[in-house]
């Protein structure tokens, strides 16, 4: 079969099924295409309580198929690909940062989205990289453990500096491999782009760019932009997707090393068997699990709207 010809029968099947495909923005084009919602976790997760429909499939890694269920418990929620984890999400446990929490207990409890399930069962509030600023902001207590991204903490605490940021070194193994030399050698490669990153680069590198923000943020930046060339400092489809619908300007990547594997694991054929109800894994968690994992997700929607 072609590619289009495996699209085709995606397109039937998840018609016929009462699918819902959902494809987060790192997955590679030919996927995006048969997609119902593209997005970032967050707003992948939304879109996803929303739908009528009683399957969805999340193209994306586990802690994004987690939060699809903890909002929409009562859908069957399947991962694309058994093997699609997230690094980050998997660096620190519940025992860790209950341990942690007893030697500030002064301190809330701020998660990133990308972390999992039973984490967030002893967090206080999720943020997304697009609004921890905000959220981290309205919460009255000023004494803040950021978890577990600390290049994503350290920036939030940049633009918060009435806070009081307590921070662990965990993060995207991905992002805070870019280094500042790649960061000059990008720029001075492309002199006439702005430069894009993702706050998961370290602070130096945030400190370099013309604008940082969350993937979604890269992207709308790059499109409203009424500059022609950007360097992309976040996963490098990102890239790709701005050149597919921006073919007027120019983008180039921060370094070609900005790969996430576990996301490039789902392949279409990966989506066919899952509509055909033969592949990926069914994500299955208990009441108890739920229910205190998701206090975080909404207070996270609380404070952030």
């Amino acid at each position: 079969m072609t590619i289009k010809e495996v699209q085709d029968e995606i397109l039937r099947l998840k018609k016929e099924n009462d699918v819902c495909i959902l494809a987060h923005s790192y997955q590679n084009h030919e996927i995006l295409e048969i997609a119902d919602f593209t997005g970032d976790s967050y707003a992948l997760s939304k879109f996803a309580a929303t739908v009528p429909n009683k399957t969805v499939i999340m193209c994306g890694v586990r802690f994004m198929a987690e939060t699809v269920k903890m909002l929409s418990p009562e859908k069957k929620v399947i991962l694309s690909s058994a093997i699609a984890g997230c690094p980050m999400a998997e660096q620190m446990d519940k025992e860790l940062i209950e341990g942690i929490k007893e030697q500030y207990p002064d301190y809330t409890v701020v998660a990133y989205i990308n972390t999992t399930a039973e984490l967030k069962t002893v967090c206080d509030v999720c943020v997304t990289s697009s609004s921890a600023v905000k959220i981290v902001k309205a919460i009255e207590n000023k004494n803040i453990l950021f978890i577990p991204d600390c290049n994503l903490g350290a920036y939030t605490a940049s633009q918060l500096p009435e806070k009081n940021f307590k921070l662990l070194q965990g993060g995207c193994p991905v992002h805070a491999a870019v280094t500042v030399e790649q960061a000059k050698q990008a720029k001075q490669l492309h002199p006439d782009a702005e430069l894009l990153v993702h706050p998961e680069c370290k602070p130096a590198i945030a400190q370099m760019a013309d604008y940082v923000g969350s993937t979604s943020g890269i992207m709308e930046y790059a499109k409203k932009s009424d500059k022609k060339e950007f360097i992309i400092g976040t996963e490098n489809s990102i890239k790709n997707h701005l050149q597919y619908e921006c073919p007027d300007k120019k983008f180039y990547v921060l370094s070609k090393g900005l790969i996430c594997e576990n996301m490039k694991n789902t392949t279409l054929v990966d989506v066919l068997s899952c509509v055909k109800g033969e592949g990926g894994e069914e994500i299955v968690m208990d009441d108890e699990t739920i229910k205190k994992a998701k206090k975080c997700i909404d207070r996270m929607i609380e404070l952030g709207g």
